[in-house]
């Protein structure tokens, strides 16, 4: 399970503790909701900020309905991000290519679906069931965060063997973009 976020942090921002949360869900049928019902409630009634309506509705569905790291209701997802001291073009590219992927990629022959120059790759993953999505944001003119992420995996230890291949494969991006600077 990942850590989670501290009592005094989710008290600040929520006014409440989270076994004052986990004791509201339990009262409210939350054990019987799926995540939209139980995110939604928590938004209505309790007016915290959507992002937090999430967390509390992530932590409770883990602690309490058993729900493991990574899962949604389509499987596992994950997602990973570097930003890259490249322009976003050059880091579009890199990924787009199927050649370029080559020089980076352990597995660069996914298949593309769709593509928005400089915004997002969309495709299937090597498993032609796994959705994988590239997002590129500009930090600056040279400086772009890529965000990696694959949905529809199909156990959570796939889920942790996929987010440390690409902890791995974006610091060899980094590299091999930085060898060709010079």
């Amino acid at each position: 399970m990942a850590k989670r976020i501290s009592d005094e942090s989710v008290m600040k921002s929520t006014g409440k503790t989270w076994s004052e949360w986990f004791s509201i869900l339990n009262k409210a049928g939350a054990k019987k909701m799926d995540h939209k019902e139980i995110a939604e409630m928590i938004y209505n009634n309790y007016k915290i900020s959507g992002w937090w309506s999430q967390m509390v509705t992530v932590q409770y569905e883990q602690e309490v309905k058993g729900r493991k790291l990574h899962e949604t209701t389509s499987g596992f997802q994950i997602s990973k991000s570097k930003t890259l001291p490249f322009s976003m073009a050059k880091v579009f590219s890199a990924v787009q290519s199927s050649s370029k992927r080559k020089i980076w990629l352990k597995d660069p022959d996914f298949k593309i679906s769709k593509a928005i120059k400089n915004k997002s790759i969309r495709g299937k993953w090597m498993d032609g069931k796994t959705n994988i999505e590239f997002q590129f944001y500009s930090k600056d003119k040279n400086r772009t965060q890529l965000v990696v992420q694959l949905n529809k995996i199909n156990s959570s230890k796939e889920a942790e063997k996929l987010k440390k291949y690409w902890e791995m494969n974006l610091k060899i991006l980094q590299d091999k973009l930085s060898k060709t600077e010079k």
